[in-house]
Formats: structure tokens, C-alpha cells, sequence
């Protein structure tokens, strides 16, 4: 687990790092400092006219208080209106983050930019390990904010051979005070993420930073440093060295999602349809219901929190920075003034049996997590915050809570339609997907829609009824909610409880209640067996609480499949044919990792977003950001070990290496 930074201030005001002995920014002028050092000797304001795409990507080597940030920010923000870019993206690494109090002090001595480092402050992330997305302007600002150490991090970023970096602030405390980061490594790092022409500045001219820089490819050259300082360093990178860290099997090619198709209802296209908007790019829906989220996004009360191991491993970090995600969207569209009901009242994993205490005891001893993500509570604090009578200590999560799915669903997509054009085919059951020379046609009834460049299928539990998707290894889990009346005593339940199922606190006067798992059906009919099944386990955990007495009776419930698949993450990205994919990477069954054909791709622009399973509320929305950022080459919000962990062709991959396929 990475630690907050440790600082004071110094007599001038400035904000002082305890573990290297240096300041953040200039004790003179640290904003002008910034604004000469990186903004101006790397050209931006130029190069926002006349780049080659309409996204600028910035990275920098340390973030400290975000000065660097917020300055390009609002310089991006004055010049934005007639420059040719439209999406400013800043990439930053830090191994020890300000705590968020320090932050706020530290930017109260730039008022011009108060603003800026308002709206930053608002959404300042906990400490917690990997790539924090942070997004303003409706997403024409994007923020990745990498905590840990900047040489674990690198590799852990997926890029391709054309690199994404546009601009170097090469940035963070003095070589003299910060050795370990001013290595080699960093420098090579730095060239195998750069693009053609890619920049670079720093405040030092330190010989060996020069000579890094250049046998890492980089043109160097010495110019007047600011203020008092004699010299600084800046260069350029003439072309992307073709270097990745992704392997070719697990590779997104870049495509430029021209006109674009959306298959489904639920909560993942929504996102979906969100994140083009914020792009600028335009789609069409295409849903069999009435109206929005009627299959597994329809529940009254959905919890919202991340699914997390003892360790850090993919599935634990994909969910956590899923869930961090989706909360910071759920509230970007609440202040858009899109409504839904929801209460971010924390969720309360209760030790309900050995088992469950034994998770949580490896948990907490093995410290991966922050305490303001999840922390342990004693049954006397568990009461406390749920405000009624708990007889088991368990794990808290304060930022969690419960919303309404449906209404959470149609907020977004209502939010999006408000930045770009969707159109949306309703009552429109697609039975046939088709591939034609000039692109992809849709079947439903008759009748027939297209052309479209990109397809994207998020139709859940029917993901996998069309030919091409037909092999996809998905599997349906229906669940029964039941909503029961609340009583005196449970209707004071102030936070969502997780047993073996979950329960929340009170909403119009009823309880979420559940949920049951049955692999053996696809039904959606609604049973009364489910519903004495899901009380029968409430009141086997908690028969002798107050608030489980005084229930009523279950008025109403609900039933709907999941899918899922057996290592219970979803799958986003290109469809791939079995036949294709195992001929271009036969090489993997006798344990090669090089010698590959290039695949056909006869499914090329036909992509799968589906397998959530009960998590498609914490994890869809960040999920479908990453898939959308990986197809137009642009940085990407999940970590390389992630986004293998998700992608398409990972079961392929993994039967071919066991020559099984």
C-alpha cells in the first residue's frame, strides 16, 4: 500500500517534502516557474493549432500539488475555443500523493487559478495504487493520475508502437534528492510511449538527465533556465521507436469509431454511449425493450461497491478502480442535473460465519488497501453506522452505498444525448449482424439498418446469439430480488448490508432483499419459493436483531439473468474468430511468444462488451471507458495486467497454451 506524503510549510508558505528535503514549486514564483519550464520551452500553445489529432497528451513525471496540471489546464482552457485540439490529456505519476488536506492549503497561493484547483480538489482520489481517471469539462479535460512508484508504474501502462505521449514535463524533486527516479529506465520509458515528434522539458541540466535522454533517442538541447537558474534541458523524439508492452494477441487496433451502432439496454450501454458523447462521436441504439434497463440493470436498489481480495491482484484492482470510477461519474451526472435515487450511505461486509471473518482477517493483515476504501469494524462500530443492533464485526466501505439502476441507466444516457447526437431504435429485437464490403447491417423483423464502421454488442445474457459471438463462453445466473416491507426498527438502517447476500436500508418503505443464484435457468418469472429463499437467509444471519423481527412482508420482487464468465470479469473488446485467431497465433501452443502471423480479422469492428455479472454498476462505467480510449489510441485508464485480464481473446490465449485448441 502507498503512503500519503509527509510535508510542512515553510516560512514563505511553500509546501515542503519531509522525505526528500525539498520544496514543490518555487518559493519565488512557482507558477511562473511552471508556466516557462514546461508549458512555454514545450510549445503547447503553438501545437494546440496545429496538431495532428484533436486530443494533446501530456505526461509528467511527478505531480506533486498539480501545479503543472491546473496551469495547462487553464492555458488549455483560454486557447481551446479556436485551436484545432479539443481534448487536453494529462498523464502524472506519483509515488507519495498529498493528502488532500495539504493540497488544498498548497493551492490557496494561486488565486488566478482557484477555479481549477476547486474543481481538482473535488474529486482528489484516496491513496490508493494505479491509474485514477479523473475527467472535467465533460470529459474535454482527462486527468490519469498514477500512484506508486513512476518505475512500476510504466510497465503496467498499455501502449502501442505509436506511442500516445504528444509532451514531456519531465518534473519531480532534483536528481541530488531523488536519485531513484532519475534513471535510465525512465528515460527509455519515456521514448517507447512517445510519439512522432514528441517533446520533452526540464528544470535540470544535469549532465547525466542530458545523456539519458539522449541514448534513450532524444534530440537535447540546452536553453536559459528560469529566474536565477542558468540552464535547463529540452528535446524532442523524431519518431516513436515501435516499441509496446502489449502482446500481439491481446492488441486493440486503433480505429476511428465513424459511425457506430450500440446494441442493448442496460447500464453498460449507457456508459458506452456517454463516453462517445464526451468525444464528440455520434451512435444508434438499437434496444428490444420499450425503454431502458428492463433486463439485469432494472432492480429498485443496486449496491455500489467493489468486489476486493486480500492481495492486489487484477481482479481486485480492476474492481477498485471500477468503483472509484463510478461513483466520480455518478456524481458527474447528478451535478449535470440528471437525477436518479440513490444514497452514498456506505456498504457494511458483514463476518457472518467463520469463513467470512477469515477473509476479512487476511484482508486487513496484509494492508493492500487504504482504510478509506475499506477498513474493519467491531460489532459496536458496525452498529453505530448502521443504526441498528449487529451481532458481527465486518468491513466497512464509506464510499459505497445503493441507486437505482433504471434510473441511474437513463440518466446517463439522457446526460449524453445532451453532448452529441444519439438516435435510439426502441422495441427493436436484432436478430442478425452481417458484414458487407462497405460495413456492418443490422437485422430485426424485416427490416434492415446500416451501414455501420463499428458494432458494439452489449445485449447481456443475448451477447452471444448472433454467428459471430456465438462461441463466446458466456453463462447465465438468474437472481430473484425480493422487495419486503420495512418495519419500525429497519426502517433506521442507514447502510447497505452484504451477508451471502445484501440488503439495503429503506426506500418508499420497502427493502431490497437477496439475491438468489441459479445456473440452471434463464426464467424471469418471478417465484414465491425465491422469496421465502432470500428471507430464509436474511433471518439466518440475524433471526435475534430488531430490525430483522420487525419486517413485514415481501410485497414484490424481481428476476433477471446475469452473465457472466468463469473467472468473474467481464469482456470488452474486438470479436475475435476462433479458426482466425488460433492459425495467427499457433506459436503459443508450444510455448512461443514470437514467430506469429498477422490475423484477418474477418469480424474487424464488431465488439463485445458483456459478462458484468452482479457488478455491471460498479464496473461497466470504467470498463467501457478504457475499451472506447484503447480503440482510438489514446492512454488508457486500465493497467496492461487489466486490460489482458478483460479482453476478447484471453480464453483462446489460455487454451492455446495449454494445447487445447
Amino acid at each position: 500500500m502507498i503512503r500519503n506524503a509527509q510535508i510542512h510549510f515553510n516560512d514563505a508558505g511553500t509546501p515542503v517534502a519531509d522525505n526528500f528535503d525539498d520544496v514543490y514549486f518555487s518559493n519565488d514564483d512557482g507558477l511562473a516557474e511552471s508556466h516557462y519550464v514546461f508549458y512555454s520551452q514545450n510549445h503547447i500553445t503553438e501545437r494546440l493549432h496545429h496538431h495532428d489529432r484533436t486530443r494533446f497528451v501530456i505526461a509528467e513525471t511527478g505531480f506533486g500539488t498539480g501545479l503543472n496540471f491546473l496551469n495547462a489546464w487553464a492555458q488549455f482552457k483560454q486557447k481551446a475555443q479556436d485551436a484545432k485540439v479539443k481534448q487536453l490529456h494529462f498523464v502524472s505519476f506519483e509515488k507519495f500523493p498529498i493528502h488532500l488536506n495539504d493540497l488544498i492549503k498548497s493551492l490557496q497561493a494561486w488565486p488566478t487559478l482557484k477555479a481549477f484547483a476547486d474543481k481538482l480538489c473535488a474529486v482528489y482520489p484516496i491513496a490508493l495504487q494505479g491509474c485514477h481517471r479523473l475527467e472535467f469539462d465533460h470529459g474535454a479535460v482527462t486527468l490519469d493520475l498514477w500512484f506508486g512508484d513512476i518505475h512500476d508504474n510504466l510497465p503496467q501502462l498499455s501502449y502501442g508502437a505509436e506511442g500516445f505521449v504528444d509532451a514531456w514535463f519531465l518534473d519531480g524533486f532534483a536528481p541530488s534528492k531523488n536519485p531513484d527516479m532519475w534513471q535510465q529506465s525512465l528515460f527509455d520509458a519515456m521514448a517507447a510511449l512517445s510519439r512522432d515528434h514528441a517533446t520533452f522539458a526540464t528544470f535540470t541540466a544535469a549532465g547525466f538527465v542530458r545523456r539519458g535522454l539522449q541514448q534513450a533517442g532524444f534530440d537535447c538541447k540546452k536553453v536559459k533556465g528560469f529566474g536565477r537558474k542558468r540552464e535547463m534541458v529540452v528535446g524532442r523524439l523524431e519518431k516513436a521507436n515501435q516499441q509496446h508492452n502489449t502482446p500481439l494477441f491481446y492488441q486493440t487496433a486503433p480505429r476511428k469509431l465513424e459511425n457506430v451502432a450500440v446494441i442493448g439496454g442496460g447500464i453498460a450501454s449507457s456508459c458506452l454511449l456517454y463516453h462517445l458523447a464526451k468525444r464528440g462521436i455520434s451512435a444508434t441504439l438499437y434496444c428490444q425493450d420499450n425503454e431502458l434497463a428492463k433486463g439485469a440493470s432494472h432492480n429498485r436498489q443496486g449496491a455500489l461497491y467493489p468486489n476486493l481480495q486480500a492481495d492486489f491482484t487484477p481482479p481486485s484492482e480492476f474492481y477498485a478502480h471500477s468503483f472509484l470510477y463510478a461513483k466520480r461519474l455518478y456524481d458527474t451526472v447528478l451535478k449535470a442535473g440528471f437525477n436518479f435515487a440513490h444514497n452514498w450511505c456506505g456498504v457494511l461486509l458483514q463476518g457472518v460465519n467463520e469463513a467470512k471473518q477469515s477473509q476479512h482477517q487476511k484482508l486487513i493483515e496484509k494492508s493492500q488497501w487504504p482504510e478509506a476504501l475499506i477498513h474493519f469494524v467491531t460489532p459496536l462500530q458496525a452498529s453505530k453506522i448502521a443504526n441498528v443492533t449487529l451481532p458481527y464485526s465486518g468491513l466497512f466501505i464509506p464510499e459505497g452505498g445503493w441507486l437505482n439502476p433504471a434510473e441511474a441507466t437513463n440518466a446517463i444516457y439522457q446526460h449524453a444525448k445532451t453532448l452529441t447526437d444519439i438516435k435510439s431504435h426502441f422495441d427493436t429485437d436484432i436478430e442478425h449482424i452481417e458484414k458487407r464490403e462497405n460495413g456492418w447491417y443490422l437485422q430485426s423483423s424485416g427490416q434492415e439498418f446500416g451501414p455501420y464502421s463499428d458494432v458494439f454488442v452489449c445485449a447481456g445474457e443475448h451477447s452471444d446469439r448472433f454467428e459471430q459471438t456465438r462461441d463466446i463462453p458466456l453463462h447465465g445466473v438468474r437472481g430473484q430480488v425480493s422487495h419486503i416491507k420495512a418495519g419500525p426498527e429497519s426502517s433506521k438502517l442507514a447502510t447497505v448490508l452484504c451477508h451471502k447476500g445484501y440488503f439495503t436500508p429503506a426506500y418508499e418503505n420497502l427493502h431490497c432483499m437477496g439475491a438468489t443464484f441459479d445456473k440452471n435457468t434463464k426464467s424471469r418469472e418471478v417465484t414465491d419459493q425465491d422469496n421465502q429463499l432470500n428471507r430464509t437467509q436474511l433471518m439466518g444471519f440475524y433471526q435475534d436483531t430488531e430490525f430483522a423481527q420487525s419486517l413485514g412482508d415481501v410485497t414484490s420482487a424481481k428476476a433477471a439473468v446475469r452473465c457472466c464468465f468463469n473467472d468473474h470479469l467481464p469482456m470488452l473488446g474486438q470479436v475475435q474468430q476462433q479458426d482466425d485467431f488460433t492459425s495467427a497465433f499457433a506459436n503459443l501452443r508450444v510455448g512461443k511468444q514470437y514467430g506469429f502471423a498477422n490475423p484477418n480479422l474477418p469480424h474487424e469492428g464488431l465488439h463485445i462488451i458483456t459478462g458484468f455479472g452482479a457488478r455491471g454498476l460498479c464496473s461497466a462505467p470504467l470498463a467501457t471507458e478504457h475499451l472506447v480510449s484503447a480503440i482510438l489510441a489514446e492512454p488508457r485508464p486500465l493497467s496492461e495486467r487489466v486490460h489482458q485480464a478483460i479482453h476478447p481473446a484471453r480464453f483462446m490465449v489460455r487454451e492455446l497454451i495449454r494445447n487445447k485448441i
